[in-house]
C-alpha cells in the first residue's frame, strides 16, 4: 500500500508538468479559422514573420466574429474575360482571369465583387478562386491594402449561391513581412462599407 501511494506521489508531479506544458502550447482563437491561423504563425516553418517579430508573437488580433459577415451570395460567372496583369507590392506580375461577380447583402447595402482565377496556380491549387476586397476599415482597424477570403470552384452551388464568411477573411503576407509579394487589390473591388470582421491590422 505504502509502495502505490509513493508511485502516485511520484507520478503526480510528472502529470502535472504534462498538463502545464500542454497548456503553454495551446493555440489562441475563439473559432477554427482563427486557431489555424494562430497555429500557422506560431510554427517557424509556416509563419510569415520575421525571426525577430516571431519571438514576440503571442496571437493575431480578430474582430469579434459576427454572422452577419457571414453572407449567402449569388455567384455569376463571366465568359470570355481576357487574362490581366495585376501590379504587385514588388516588381513581380501576377496574372488573373476575371473568373466571376458576386453579389450579396450586409446590413441592406447591395454589394458586388469581382473573383479572379490564377492563370498559373501551383500544383493543389488548381481549384482556388481570388476574393480580394478593400472596405472603410483599411489603414484604421484592417490593413491598408485589403485582405482576402479563400473559396474553391466547388463551393459554388449549382444554382450559383455561395456563403462567403467575412469572418474569415485575412491578411495577405506582405502586410507582415516585406520580403512577400502580394498581389495588389484592384479598386473595382473596394466595398463602401466597413467589414468588421476576420484579422485586424497587424501592429509591428
Amino acid at each position: 500500500m505504502k509502495q502505490h501511494k509513493l508511485l502516485l506521489i511520484l507520478l503526480f508531479p510528472v502529470f502535472f508538468t504534462s498538463c502545464s506544458s500542454q497548456d503553454k502550447k495551446q493555440v489562441a482563437g475563439k473559432t477554427a479559422f482563427q486557431i489555424k491561423m494562430n497555429r500557422k504563425f506560431k510554427d517557424a516553418s509556416t509563419t510569415p514573420l520575421t525571426k525577430r517579430a516571431l519571438k514576440k508573437f503571442k496571437g493575431l488580433n480578430f474582430f469579434p466574429v459576427d454572422e452577419k459577415y457571414k453572407v449567402v451570395g449569388k455567384f455569376v460567372r463571366t465568359s470570355n474575360e481576357p487574362p490581366k496583369s495585376f501590379p504587385t507590392t514588388t516588381e513581380r506580375i501576377v496574372v488573373y482571369r476575371k473568373y466571376g461577380e458576386l453579389y450579396f447583402t450586409i446590413d441592406n447595402n447591395s454589394l458586388k465583387l469581382n473573383v479572379y482565377k490564377d492563370e498559373f496556380p501551383i500544383r493543389g491549387f488548381e481549384q482556388h478562386l481570388f476574393l480580394p476586397f478593400l472596405d472603410k476599415t483599411n489603414g484604421t482597424y484592417s490593413y491598408r491594402g485589403g485582405r482576402f477570403v479563400d473559396i474553391q470552384t466547388s463551393d459554388i452551388a449549382i444554382d450559383g449561391s455561395i456563403t462567403i464568411d467575412f469572418n474569415n477573411a485575412y491578411n495577405p503576407y506582405c502586410s507582415y513581412n516585406e520580403n512577400y509579394s502580394c498581389p495588389i487589390i484592384p479598386r473595382e473591388n473596394y466595398l463602401d462599407i466597413e467589414i468588421k470582421a476576420g484579422v485586424m491590422i497587424y501592429k509591428k
